[in-house]
This record gives C-alpha cells, sequence and structure tokens, in this order.
C-alpha cells in the first residue's frame, strides 16, 4: 500500500497524536543517550551545537520544500476549479445556438453535471461517493459528446459548432486536469520517509544536546513535539485532497448551480 494512501485513512487528529508523539520519543531517547554517554555532565557543546543547528536547518529546508509543493498545488486546485466553472458556463451559452431539441437537452445535461460536481465546502465526500461522482461525470461527458457527433453530420453552420465544440473540450479538459492535481498528484511516499527520518535524527539530537548543556527539561520537549507536529499536520491537511479541515471553496460551483437552477427547468 502507497504511503499516501495509508495517511489518508488516518483522521487528522490521530495522525497529530502519532506525530507528535514521535517527535515527543526521539527527543527523549535522545536525552537518555545523552545521559548515558555523558553521564549527565556538563561538556563543551560548541561542536554538538552547530552540528544540532544544521540537522535543524536541513529539517528546516524539507518541510519548507515539502510546504511549498502542497500550498502551489492548492492553490492550482482553487484556479482549477473557477476556469472549470467559467469553461461550463461559456459552453452552456454556447449551447443557445444548438438546435432543437438538442439545445434543451444540452442545457439539462449541463444543469444535472453542475449539480453532480457541487458539494459544500464543509461537506466530506466518502471515496465510495467521490468514485460515484467521477464515474456520472464521465457518462455525462459520453451523452455530451455523442450529441455533438451527431449534430456535426447535419450541421448547417460548423463554425457555431466548432465554437461550441471547443467549450466542451474545456471542461472535459478541466474535470481531467481536476481529478490529476486533486487525487493524482500528491507527496510522495519518499519525501514522507524522508521527512520523518530526518525529523527522528534531529530531535534526537535536540534531545542530546540539551543533556549535555545541562537543560534537559520535559516541559520544552513537549512544546517543541507540539510545534513540528502542527507544521508537519498542515502540510498533510494541505495535501489531502478532501476531508481535512483546509478545503477549495466550492463558492463558484456552488453560485453557478444555483444560476442554472434559476435558467434552466
Amino acid at each position: 500500500m502507497q504511503i499516501e494512501v495509508l495517511l489518508d485513512k488516518l483522521p487528522l487528529w490521530l495522525f497529530f497524536v502519532i506525530t507528535a508523539a514521535i517527535v515527543l520519543i526521539s527527543i527523549v531517547s535522545g536525552s537518555r543517550l545523552g545521559c548515558h554517554l555523558r553521564q549527565c555532565k556538563k561538556n563543551d557543546e560548541g561542536p554538538i551545537g552547530s552540528i544540532v543547528g544544521a540537522m535543524l536547518g536541513l529539517l528546516a529546508f524539507i518541510l519548507a520544500f515539502t510546504f511549498g509543493m502542497t500550498a502551489s498545488r492548492f492553490d492550482t486546485r482553487k484556479q482549477l476549479l473557477l476556469d472549470e466553472v467559467n469553461a461550463i458556463g461559456t459552453a452552456v451559452l454556447r449551447s443557445d445556438f444548438l438546435p432543437e431539441p438538442q439545445r434543451t437537452e444540452t442545457r439539462k445535461l449541463f444543469k444535472e453535471y453542475v449539480d453532480i460536481r457541487s458539494f459544500r465546502s464543509d461537506e466530506v465526500l466518502q471515496p465510495e461517493k467521490l468514485q460515484k461522482a467521477l464515474a456520472d461525470s464521465e457518462a455525462l461527458h459520453d451523452r455530451l459528446w455523442s450529441q455533438v457527433v451527431s449534430l456535426s453530420r447535419e450541421s448547417s453552420n460548423p463554425v457555431i459548432l466548432g465554437l461550441y465544440i471547443q467549450s466542451l473540450n474545456d471542461v472535459i479538459d478541466f474535470h481531467s486536469k481536476r481529478v490529476t492535481v486533486g487525487l493524482q498528484y500528491r507527496i510522495p511516499g519518499a519525501i514522507w520517509l524522508a521527512l520523518y527520518f530526518m525529523t527522528i535524527l534531529a530531535m534526537g539530537a535536540v534531545g542530546y544536546h540539551f543533556v549535555i548543556a545541562g537543560a534537559d527539561s520535559f516541559l520544552i520537549s513537549i512544546m517543541l513535539s507540539l510545534a513540528f507536529s502542527s507544521v508537519i499536520l498542515l502540510i498533510a491537511d494541505l495535501d489531502r485532497p478532501s476531508g481535512g479541515f483546509l478545503r477549495v471553496s466550492q463558492k463558484p460551483m456552488l453560485e453557478l448551480q444555483q444560476k442554472m437552477s434559476m435558467s434552466i427547468k
């Protein structure tokens, strides 16, 4: 099983608790190791402090790199949603130039399509419901495209039909892009492994340095574990396609749904 799939099965609160526990255990283990090797005596901490600082800097770099990756993809998902809404709106407008009865049927199909694509930002889509929505969307693509094929054989105005075909192509393309970026483009498992490996090493080194510096504090260890776990939780939340605290606002699609409900009966 892929690591990102396994992480998706964990509730975010449990993900946070596990991460905080890993960080805290790493710090405590480093402290115990320092006590065992140095007998808890204060030693020259200069070289050790530099090494710990370098490890923390490397960990911060990996965190920043991973956060930037997920934040950029989150912005892309928002932009693709807006682009899809605009593409659907354009296709509906251009469908007015189609002859009857295809015009009425096409508008009803687009209304059904928007109903499928619309859900509240606070609504958590289960994997089964999400897969059904994607399957229904692709089925409507096939029905809309079948109409275009039949119209192309009898159309007397290929220019206008071509404009509608272009809009329909855009709708299908943006659907594919949203599925790919939202569901398939995830943080690779290798990056998750590297992130946790570096976290364990760096936090262990911090615990070791606490003992060497004579500043071992369980309260500081807890605060440090909560701080790092919060950042990693934010990264995991941004990476999830649905079910997290940070979700792409569906307001543009909901507004289009409301508009089409009023104009298409």
